[in-house]
């Protein structure tokens, strides 16, 4: 199988495994035990705080290890907000947010919160004009991802920092598909909280972090928990997040490369305008190149994704089977496209094992599924 949806998750890399299966044997302590066995893995969690937080160039006081960006991304959002509540009690993000956000949020509006979504404009980016239309006195954060995962665009974090900061706004901002992609220091410096997960840059699953700058109180979610200095309970996965950091020491970018692979694989969909449509965005600086979201025209996007896999490869779509009934895929909403064209809406993301022959492989497959079902239709017509 050739598989292409890295933005969904990762394998783990063999030197991540190791870490994890030693230290699963070796390292069986809980962090919180006073012993020298429990002694040992907090010396571990403290060295893996240590190198995420210069990773990201930020103080170790911020980073809380989490079960995931899900969980992450969770109690960022509802502590920060309830923390900061004297002051207000309205939240914007936009359209194109992951679950886990409008999770958070729901339950915040629940309690009496007032939610803005704003969509995106047609490069999939924020409209910073219309971000500042919806910030009233009242507003206390903002959370806007930083890398959308459908489409792969790049949010200007640092210029939505500098307009939410003269408001006196807290910015929280979802990386969890750039960490590993992108040198993150600049967005760390920009931001107040930030979230990441290990199985998108080859990591276990169910680990994760969430940093927020260690100037902020914190209001736990769940009262009279222990773990992570209060801020979440479960004993730590101390095998999990040493293997987290291994994995994210040796990330490589490899912009060029995907790049290459990109303006490939485009070119060839290039020939065929009237079949295909690209959603991304034309700035080099805010396009993350691994992800390629487009729609294939009359054609449902869960069809072209089983047809796919019966030719040997694994991409996702946009619509997700949610009780029993498809859904358009978020950034669709966000771009405000028609529902019965959002639903022709596919993702490609490339990673490590990508090769040029496997992406030739890919683009030739794609297209001639597509003029396979436009012959099929010519012909029924003329019958």
């Amino acid at each position: 199988m050739n598989y292409f949806d890295y933005a969904a998750s990762t394998p783990l890399s063999l030197e991540a495994a190791d870490v994890y299966t030693k230290l699963s044997i070796s390292c069986y302590g809980n962090t919180s035990s006073l012993h020298e066995v429990g002694a040992e893995a907090q010396n571990i969690l403290a060295y893996s705080r240590m190198k995420f937080a210069e990773l990201l160039g930020v103080q170790s006081a911020g980073i809380y290890f989490t079960s995931g960006g899900t969980e992450s991304n969770l109690l960022s959002i509802i502590s920060l907000a309830k923390a900061n509540r004297s002051k207000g009690n309205h939240i914007i993000t936009t359209l194109g947010e992951h679950p886990s956000i409008d999770s958070a949020l729901e339950y915040l509006q629940d309690d009496g919160f007032k939610i803005t979504k704003i969509p995106f404009n047609k490069d999939g980016l924020v409209d910073l004009t219309v971000l500042e239309k919806e910030i009233t006195k009242n507003t206390i954060l903002v959370s806007v991802q930083h890398v959308n995962p459908e489409i792969g665009t790049i949010q200007p974090i640092e210029e939505i920092s500098v307009l939410v900061k003269k408001h006196g706004i807290l910015l929280h901002s979802d990386c969890i598909q750039s960490f590993g992609k992108i040198d993150l220091k600049s967005v760390a410096q920009n931001v107040d909280s930030l979230t990441v997960s290990a199985h998108k840059v080859y990591g276990p699953k169910g680990v994760g972090f969430a940093y927020i700058h260690p100037k902020h109180r914190l209001t736990p979610v769940f009262p009279g928990l222990v773990h992570e200095s209060t801020f979440r309970g479960g004993t730590v996965n101390v095998p999990g997040i040493a293997s987290f950091t291994t994995a994210a020491i040796n990330c490589e970018y490899e912009y060029e490369r995907f790049t290459k692979l990109r303006n490939i694989f485009l070119s060839k969909l290039a020939n065929y305008p009237k079949l295909f449509t690209i959603y991304n965005c034309q700035e080099d600086n805010q396009q993350l190149p691994q992800i390629i979201g487009l729609r294939v025209h009359n054609m449902e996007g869960q069809l072209m994704m089983l047809e796919l896999n019966r030719n040997g490869f694994a991409i996702s779509t946009g619509s997700a089977c949610k009780v029993g009934q498809q859904a358009s895929s978020k950034v669709m909403m966000a771009l405000q496209i028609e529902p019965q064209r959002a639903r022709e809406f596919i993702r490609i993301s490339f990673g490590k094992s990508t090769t040029l022959e496997s992406v030739q492989k890919l683009a030739h497959c794609i297209i001639q599924i597509q003029l396979n079902i436009k012959q099929s239709e010519a012909l029924a017509e003329f019958v």
